[in-house]
This record gives structure tokens, sequence and C-alpha cells, in this order.
């Protein structure tokens, strides 16, 4: 039997009891902090929660999910607040927010960390970097860990150290039932599998677990730009480089808008233009030699690879993606970068609606490509590129069209293409299909089955329970 979330009133003594008990702090609508509490990173979505329970603890999130439950509402649950489709906040529910929650433990001897599940990427990279290790973490060094790594996690690593997902050896979850549990290859095997890339879909981690690498310091990282004139040219030369690029480097096409950034000539600034993106782990040289046929497939504006602090390279994309901005994304896997897929991308970046939205084309591969698709419930291994259409706009204002543009490009690119649950801007039931391949699905509602039966976790990519 599915929760009915039509009820909405819960009744002063119940509240009451449960923000007395509560470590952390209640904020509802009329209250001093409420406007600033319920706004999130992406302003498309413009919701008022009834009650937002701001937890200091584990104990604060069990509370949360039993008052959800018994109450019958609405539960968003908050790590970051960068959902692109808004499940980090709703209408009339609770918002179960973690943000007070940043604990982050390094296990120098074992290469590992425990982060809590309010934790942003620079917190966690703050701490790893301390000691010259790392994860696969965020292009944008403000996102949340939680919702990052429960749909996948690409970053910079990726290529040679996998996804996020990748490297969560364990996690603690609180489950629909008010329940605590272990999850990892020893305790609830079958949860931790659906954990690494199901989503948040059978309960609310507080705490992850990561195997760390050693890559020093520093990266050779930076980007290459060039004029949209050579959108085509360059975009045609893009695969032959990654086809020689080594694993220790991970690259990314941006079809986007020039900066007004002081390396730029202020003759390209506001104008279109295409820039790579790349990150090399390990030996500077080498990293030199393997980013030159990247930076050498055009007239070349402005190069600023070289060596950077890992910490500023994670954190360099940060003030492009501010809060309150309207966005809105839409992905698609590519199992090979062909004539068809990079003619769609040059046709959309030519009929681009505005200075805000971007194309980016990811390289994949590498490590990420070595693990079997049966191991995780991310299971789309074999394709060797994503590309992720983002619509943003500064106001309400021509947002709809820009959303409809980046609908339009990633259709064109194939009706069946699979789709990634952390690049998709709207839930439903077709694109949480769209992003596993059916086993995959399966054996996900199974999961879904066992710890969420009433489904309670449904602000997400759902995962629908079969009964």
């Amino acid at each position: 039997m599915t929760i009915d979330h039509s009820a909405r009133h819960v009744g002063e003594a119940t509240l009451g009891e449960f923000a007395a008990a509560l470590r952390g702090t209640v904020v509802r609508d009329g209250d001093e902090t409420y406007e600033r509490e319920r706004a999130v990173w992406n302003a498309a979505h413009d919701r008022r929660p009834a009650l937002i329970a701001k937890c200091a603890g584990v104990a604060d999130v069990t509370r949360t999910v039993e008052l959800a439950h018994s109450e019958g509402l609405p539960l968003a649950v908050r790590g970051g607040g960068h959902s692109i489709p808004g499940f980090s906040t709703c209408d009339d529910g609770i918002v179960l927010d973690l943000a007070a929650m940043k604990g982050v433990r390094v296990d120098v001897g074992s290469r590992t960390v425990s982060a809590e599940a309010g934790c942003l990427w620079r917190d966690v990279d703050a701490e790893t970097q301390n000691f010259g290790l790392a994860v696969t973490g965020g292009l944008v060094s403000t996102t949340g860990i939680a919702g990052f790594t429960l749909g996948g996690g690409i970053g910079w690593l990726v290529r040679r150290y996998g996804l996020t997902m990748d490297n969560l050896i364990g996690a603690d979850v609180v489950t629909a039932d008010g329940g605590y549990l272990r999850a990892d290859d020893d305790h609830n095997p079958d949860l931790f599998w659906a954990l690494r890339g199901g989503g948040g879909n059978f309960g609310v981690v507080t705490s992850f677990d990561y195997r760390l690498h050693d890559i020093g310091r520093t990266v050779y990282s930076g980007l290459v730009f060039y004029p949209a004139e050579e959108a085509e040219s360059v975009l045609r030369g893009y695969p032959l480089a990654c086809a020689q690029a080594p694993d220790n480097l991970t690259t990314l096409v941006n079809m986007t808008t020039a900066p007004p950034l002081p390396f730029l000539p202020e003759s390209v600034h506001g104008k279109p233009v295409v820039a790579i993106a790349g990150c090399w782990v390990g030996e500077g040289s080498h990293g030199d030699e393997a980013t030159q046929p990247f930076r050498s497939l055009g007239t070349v504006i402005a190069d600023v690879f070289a060596p950077h602090p890992y910490t500023a390279w994670q954190q360099a994309l940060d003030p492009l993606y501010p809060r309150g901005l309207h966005n809105y994304f839409r992905s698609s896997f590519l199992r090979t970068a062909d004539k068809s897929a990079l003619d769609t991308l040059h046709t959309g970046f030519a009929e681009i609606p505005n200075g805000l939205c971007e194309i980016h084309l990811h390289h994949l591969g590498g490590a990420m490509a070595k693990t079997p698709p049966e191991a995780t419930a991310f299971a789309v291994r074999d394709h060797d590129y994503i590309v992720n259409v983002i619509a943003r706009t500064a106001t309400a204002s021509g947002y709809r069209e820009a959303v409809d543009w980046a609908k339009g490009v990633t259709s064109m690119l194939g009706p069946d293409a699979a789709t990634y649950v952390n690049f998709t801007g709207e839930g439903s039931a077709d694109r949480a299909r769209a992003a596993y391949p059916g086993g995959t699905y399966r054996r996900l509602v199974e999961v879904k089955d066992r710890y969420d039966p009433t489904n309670l976790f449904s602000l997400n990519q759902n995962i629908q329970p079969s009964r």
C-alpha cells in the first residue's frame, strides 16, 4: 500500500513534541528564517514546505523520517540542495535538511574517508587534500556529496579512478521504517548495490565511506578556447584526440558563451566559443604532452592549461554556476561520438537560446568502463561519452524556451538514448526507466520493495515499488 500524501495538516502538539526532541532546529512558514531556508540552488523550483527539519545527527534524521511516515507527508531530502529537478524541496511536506552534518574524517593509513551527508565537495576536498588524497568529486565544488554519489558521480578523476560511487565502500542509512542500517559488501549487499547509482530511492544516507587515491596536491589542468566559427572542426577533432588519451586524462567540450575572464580578449566576451577543459593526474610534464592534441584543434583564443592545486581546479567553475538561476539539464549517453551526434551538437550550439545555456560533451571510459555493469546499479558502462545540455536563464523569462531547446537537442541524439539521473531536469517514471537497462531496473524494484515498499522516498528519479 502506498502512503497517502494527501494529508497536509499536522497537529500543533505533534509538531511541538517533534521540535522539542530534535537536537537541530525546525523552521516553519512565518518564521524569520523561513524564506532563506526554503530557497534552493535552482530557482526554477519555488516550493513552500510545511516545515524544514535542520538535522544535527542521525537521531534527528530518524525522527524526521518517522514523522513523515506517520503523518503521510511528502519528504524531500536535502544535502547540498543542487537537485536540478527540485527534489530537495516540496510543497506542504517536510524538507529533511542535512546541511549541518558536515563531519569528515580521513584515515591516512587505510586511505579512506568518512563524510557526513551534509558535506559539499569542497568540504571533502579540503580534508583529503591535506594529505594529498582525493576521490572523484563534482565539477562544481558547491555540489553536495550525497545526491552526486548516489546517482553516479562524473568528475575530473572519472577516467583514472572511476565514478564517485565506484569508490564508495560503505554507507550508513536510515530506512523508511526508521531503521538504521550499514550497507557495504558484507552488510545488506543488495542495498549497497542499489545505492550505487539508484539515487535516493532507498533511504537517507547519513554518512559515506570512500576509498581515496594518492594524487598529490597539484594536477595539470585548465581550458583552451576556440572561436565558435570553428566549432564543427573542433568537434570533429575531439574524438580523435580522445582516442589516444590515457586514462590519467579526463576532458570535456563546453560549447558556451565566453565569460568576462581576464585571460580572454575583451573582443570575445559575451560571444559564443568552444572550450575544452581537462584534468591530468600524474607528472605535469606528461600532462602537458597528453593534453597537446586537445590544445591544437583550431585557432587558439586562450590556453590556460598549467599545473594547478587540485582544490583550486575543483573550484574553478564555481563562479559560473551561482545560486538563483533557473536551471534545467538533459543528458544522453553516446556509445561513440559519430558524425550524426556531432552534427546534432553543432546544430544545437548554433541555435543556443541565450548566453547562459551550454552543451557539454564529456569523455568517459577508462576506469569507469572497467567495472562490470552488473556490479552496481549504474550499469551504462560501455558508452564513451555523455552529453549534458544545460538550459539556464537568469529569471523565469525565457526559461520554457530554453528547456524546449535542451529537450530538442537530446531528442535528436536518439529516442532510446540512456540518460544519467544526475543530469536529468525532471522527475518522471519514463526518465527513471531510461536511466537503467531493463534487468537493472527490475532488480532496483526488488530492492525498493524490500526497503521502501510504500514509496516514502519518492522525491527522486523514482523507482516505484511493485505494489
